[in-house]
């Protein structure tokens, strides 16, 4: 046997600006200048959400301009739009039009793929360009609260498949991420606020004191107040890039994803939607529901959950859906038919992060039955209280 150990370093940018593709602004131009092995005069698809497109139709001849005055870059093709939403990664068609809209274009490895859009779209062009060649430049340009502070920081990729969340995908480092605030200003305020969630989540399992910034600011943070917002997205940015940086294993290879605390309600739960609940609306409910659950399993310190549920709803999030009690055949809660694809997801072991105390995390291997449901029938409870 022939046994060698291959080391990688991949560097992981992320930088924040404000009208990325205003004349005179270089933070695109100079990230993509950072790359070794670049060519006298580089080419670059852009694929963007097409209702990004349809709202600001200045946008794509905007991105025209800018790179028409770069020396050293050119496009290669029109701005490629694709449908945004969750339901676009059930569309295989959709892959196959951007690999096409690739080779078209006469990309190689040494090209530039830039995504501009919410997550779906992120690991949908994510995923064409990871697999393209075996990988192309890919630049994230994230265009929503959730994405700029959380999954289009991330190393993943994927379209859902069998019905299951990002069954197909990759990991693969970004070239870069930018983070422009400008595309947060005309966002709806359900989608300004969906990334909240994810700040809450890291700064439970990651920085007490972070926590306690948002619970101070929770009125203004729930009023969507441009500069508390901001703070809060790049905080959480900065807080997932930690993680997969220096947690270890970054490519997901063992069983711990404590960056998914709340996901494995939240997967199940958009799935038994129909996505009619968002993906940041599905991890509010879940991490409710892992936090009753700690309480009951008597992981959890006294007052734990009470904070974290008091701040996820002051920041306005509802914490329940009816789908959470939705039957699947056999009269069982669809719900918990999540456990078993969270596991199977993981590669084989169930683990599940919980908080016992803000700031820090355990995971658990198996989850009791009684005290999921109970936690489910306890929110549903707290919701008909409030609303009586």
């Amino acid at each position: 046997m022939i046994q060698r150990t291959i080391r990688l370093d991949f560097a992981h940018r992320v930088q924040f600006t404000r009208g990325a593709f205003r004349s005179g602004n270089s933070d695109l131009l100079d990230l993509m200048r950072a790359a070794e092995h670049r060519r006298a005069v580089s080419s670059v698809l852009v694929i963007a959400d097409a209702g990004l497109l349809a709202a600001q139709p200045d946008l794509a001849p905007q991105i025209e301009g800018y790179f028409g005055e770069a020396a050293d870059f050119q496009l290669a093709a029109p701005v490629v739009g694709v449908p945004g939403g969750e339901r676009v990664k059930n569309e295989w068609p959709q892959v196959e039009k951007l690999w096409k809209a690739i080779n078209d274009a006469g990309l190689d490895r040494h090209a530039y793929v830039i995504a501009i859009g919410g997550g779906a779209v992120l690991d949908l062009a994510g995923f064409a360009a990871a697999t393209a060649h075996r990988g192309i430049r890919h630049l994230r340009m994230p265009t929503t609260t959730l994405s700029q502070g959380d999954g289009g920081v991330g190393v993943k990729n994927g379209v859902n498949f069998f019905g299951k969340k990002n069954w197909v995908g990759t990991f693969a480092v970004p070239f870069a991420v930018l983070n422009d605030f400008a595309f947060l200003d005309t966002l709806p305020e359900r989608e300004r606020r969906a990334g909240v969630i994810e700040a809450i989540k890291v700064a439970m399992i990651r920085d007490a004191a972070f926590f306690r910034e948002m619970e101070a600011d929770a009125a203004a943070l729930g009023a969507l107040e441009s500069g508390i917002l901001e703070r809060v997205i790049q905080r959480s940015a900065e807080l997932h890039v930690e993680h997969i940086a220096t947690g270890g294993d970054p490519f997901e290879m063992g069983s711990a994803r404590p960056l998914d605390f709340g996901h494995w309600v939240a997967h199940k739960l958009e799935q038994i939607s129909g996505f009619r609940v968002g993906h940041g609306e599905a991890v509010a409910i879940g991490m409710a529901a892992d936090l009753l659950y700690a309480d009951r399993a008597g992981i959890a310190q006294p007052g734990v959950s009470d904070r974290a549920l008091q701040l996820i709803e002051a920041v306005g999030f509802d914490l329940y859906a009816p789908e959470l009690h939705a039957k699947a055949p056999g009269g069982r809660p669809a719900i918990l038919q999540g456990l078993e694809e969270f596991r199977e997801h993981l590669g084989g072991e169930l683990t599940i992060t919980l908080v016992p105390r803000i700031g820090e995390k355990i995971e658990v291997h198996e989850m009791d039955e009684r005290h999921v449901r109970a936690a489910l029938d306890a929110l549903r409870d707290r919701v008909a209280a409030m609303a009586a």
